[in-house]
Parts: structure tokens; C-alpha cells; sequence
């Protein structure tokens, strides 16, 4: 797939760190066979695959070798490569990472109206089955809603899902939005809900009832380095907003983590963050539906 982004002038000025050199092996989560990281990034290398010029941030190289060793470390096998903003609409590194890992990553695609359909088939033929939308304030804000739904509904056509990354606040806003999706939709990080509001907040009770009302609705249990109110480790104070979710139902939920963190000060240890997946589910069946199945739904991995 050829790249949207101009070349960049070297060196690049990096805006935001890298993640940590290594992760430690988890000590409680034994990954099962097939287990998927949901939610994870590549970025560049950027003298292959450039940075959007609108980016709001630029951060280090982290590409398929990187994350090949994390995979190792943690013991997973899937992963969904999510494309993140300060690619922008090119997808290269993303379809890259996906052509390379035979059979064993799917994608989530950013893509605007300068898309053809030959392009979208082209990324439907790389196993991307998914496009995301970001509503975050520093990530850029909301998109305009009429150039979101035609977009929307050349996804649906593909028989694709819509992902959705919200800041808390915002949630209940959109609700008219989510009312319309005309295929599932899954809402990124428990919806940025901060922890130490407390599982009785509006955004979280708003989500919640979302997720066990709506059987199109998907919810990813990640990002608790983002959600905890120290945003240090151990993140305790976020595993009772996982559970709530996981009581509800626990066939639409995914986890991931989020590699390699961009716009994070304190990286969090992958390890850790695995981990902490048994705090969340502490029956194996269900972490097992979490890791191996609900993916498998979604992403029809070969």
C-alpha cells in the first residue's frame, strides 16, 4: 500500500517517549493459545512510513521488530494493530505489519473520503475490518458528522465494525450517534472514564448500561495506565470498573495494551498490565473469552 504522508526532513524532533526496552513476564496471566493483544499501535519506522503532517504529537519508532519481542514476552500470539492519529489516514505501517505477520494480526484502518472503493477492498484484503474515529480533545476533537456518517456506512458495507476513542465527559453526548450505528461498534479504553470518579459516575453508568442494553456495543477493558488516578502502578483503583463490564456480559469485551503507549509520561509495564487482567477476571474461562474468543468474532483471524 503506497504511503498518503510526504517524506519528513531528518532528524525527527521526538514530542512524546517510547515505551519501556522490555517487558517483564507476567507472573499471574498465563496467556492461553491464540491470545490476542486488541489494541496495540506501530509507529514507522518514519523513514519507511512517514507521520502525518497534522499530527499532534511524534514519537519514537516502535515497528514490528518491537513489538515481536513484547508478543514473545508476554506469551501472545494475535494482535489488532489500531491506526493511531499521528499516522493520520495512511495506513502503510499499519498493512505493513499485517501483511508481514502471516495470519496473525488484524487491522483497524483511519480513512477519510479520499478513499476509493479499490482502496477499501485493498485494506479489507489485508485484514483490516475496522475503522476508527477519534473525539478526543487533544487528539484533534470530534469529526465533522457529515463527513463521518457517509464514512461509516462504507465500513458497514464491508461488513466492518466502528471504533470509537470518547473523552468521559463527552459519552452520554453522543448517544444519538451511537443509537444510529447501523453495524457493532466498540468504544475504546472503558470510554477514558476517570477511576477515581468512582464506578457510580454518570460516564461509566451511562457506558455500562450502554454495553448490557446494546448487543452491537463493544468495550475494551485496557488503558488502565490512563484511567487510575496516581497513573502509576499497581492500578487497583480501575478494577472494579472492568468487572462491572465483565458482570454485565463478558462476550463483547476485548483487552489490549495499548503499545506503545503514546502520550503516556510513566510507561507502564506490559507484564503488569497482563496481569492485571486475572484482578479483572479471576476465572480462567472468562479471561480466555477475553484474549482468544471475542477476538476471533471480530477479526476472523486465519
Amino acid at each position: 500500500m503506497a504511503t498518503r504522508n510526504p517524506a519528513h526532513d531528518f532528524p525527527l524532533e521526538r514530542t512524546v517517549p517510547g515505551p519501556r526496552p522490555s517487558a517483564t513476564t507476567p507472573l499471574v496471566t498465563k496467556a492461553p493459545p491464540l491470545a490476542c493483544d486488541a489494541h496495540c499501535h506501530l509507529f514507522g519506522p518514519a523513514k519507511h512510513f512517514p507521520f502525518s503532517p497534522g499530527r499532534s504529537y511524534t514519537p519514537p519508532d516502535s515497528g514490528l521488530e518491537e513489538f515481536y519481542a513484547l508478543q514473545s514476552q508476554l506469551g501472545l500470539e494475535r494482535a489488532v494493530f489500531v491506526q493511531a492519529s499521528c499516522h493520520g489516514v495512511d495506513n502503510s505501517a499499519m498493512v505493513d505489519g499485517i501483511q508481514r505477520g502471516g495470519g496473525r494480526f488484524a487491522g483497524v484502518a483511519m480513512i477519510d473520503s479520499s478513499f476509493t472503493d479499490a482502496d477499501l477492498a485493498e485494506l479489507d484484503d489485508n485484514q483490516v475490518r475496522g475503522i476508527r474515529f477519534n473525539f478526543v480533545a487533544h487528539l484533534g476533537g470530534a469529526p465533522d458528522l457529515d463527513e463521518f456518517w457517509p464514512l461509516v456506512h462504507r465500513a458497514a458495507a464491508l461488513d466492518w465494525h466502528i471504533v470509537l476513542h470518547f473523552d468521559a465527559k463527552d459519552f452520554a453526548t453522543y448517544s444519538p450517534v451511537l443509537d444510529a450505528m447501523p453495524v457493532a461498534y466498540i468504544i475504546d479504553h472503558m470510554a477514558r472514564v476517570a477511576a477515581a470518579d468512582g464506578t457510580e459516575q454518570e460516564p461509566f453508568q451511562r457506558l455500562l448500561e450502554r454495553y448490557a442494553a446494546d448487543e452491537r456495543c463493544w468495550v475494551k477493558i485496557s488503558c488502565a495506565e490512563r484511567l487510575t488516578e496516581g497513573k502509576t502502578y499497581p492500578f487497583n483503583d480501575v478494577v472494579p470498573f472492568a468487572q462491572a463490564l465483565i458482570a454485565a456480559s463478558p462476550d463483547r469485551l476485548l483487552w489490549g495494551t495499548d503499545w506503545p503507549h503514546p502520550n503516556l509520561a510513566d510507561m507502564p509495564d506490559e507484564g503488569e498490565l497482563l496481569d492485571l487482567l486475572t484482578d479483572f477476571a479471576p476465572d480462567e474461562t472468562t479471561r480466555n473469552k477475553i484474549l482468544v474468543d471475542n477476538p476471533q468474532v471480530l477479526y476472523d483471524f486465519s
